[in-house]
């Protein structure tokens, strides 16, 4: 299984699979070097993080293509506000598509934000805790999505759906809300590093001046 060859490659540097060895690739060019010691560097948080969420989303997934077959027929389970739906979404989250390419093209796009994310991660100092959940769940959904990209040629496997009547959110999973919740977290993050850094810069100026 994809999600049983993403560890060793990560920890190990032994790719499994031609993607892998892409993803090896690009993790090498930035400088993210994989090894033992990159389950070192601030395990607690950012790797916990990582571990439950893609057990939960590869789990829930299993689940919902043994259970929720055949395909399209929607499971109340509040009433008709959330439903279950096994749906196979070869775009984005929340059913975003680029047309037949879309699998590869958006593997591409997770692979460098992975990368990009790394990168991240390796800058972010110990103590902001805050930052590196939101990375920590944002690379998760995205690890938990590409692991599907790879094993599923039919897509990625989405099942909850939540709306009113016809009027209904585009199917997710759990990889989904951990994009969706990290990548609010990280901006709201960044956010207030650039505005404390704007009022220290604004006091320096004012001391300068008295």
């Amino acid at each position: 299984d994809a999600q049983c060859k993403f560890i060793p490659m990560l920890t190990l540097g032994i790719p499994a699979s031609g993607t892998m060895a892409l993803m090896l690739g690009a993790l090498m060019i930035y400088g993210i070097a994989p090894g033992p010691q990159v389950m070192t560097d601030k395990p607690d948080l950012f790797w916990g993080l990582i571990a439950s969420i893609i057990v939960l989303d590869v789990v829930t997934k299993g689940i919902a293509e043994l259970s929720l077959a055949p395909r399209g027929v929607p499971r109340e389970v509040i009433g008709d506000w959330v439903r279950l739906t096994l749906v196979y979404n070869t775009g984005a989250a929340f059913g975003i598509s680029l047309g037949p390419y879309s699998r590869w093209l958006f593997l591409a796009l997770a692979v460098i934000a992975l990368v990009i994310l790394g990168r991240l991660y390796r800058q972010t100092p110990d103590h902001d805790r805050f930052r590196i959940a939101s990375i920590g769940l944002v690379c998760a959904g995205a690890i938990g999505n590409v692991i599907d990209r790879i094993r599923h040629p039919m897509g990625v496997v989405d099942f909850i759906d939540i709306g009113v009547g016809v009027h209904r959110w585009p199917t997710f999973n759990v990889a989904d809300m951990a994009v969706s919740i990290g990548a609010f977290m990280l901006a709201w993050s960044l956010w207030a590093e650039d505005r404390a850094r704007a009022r220290r810069t604004s006091t320096d100026v004012s001391s300068s001046v008295e």
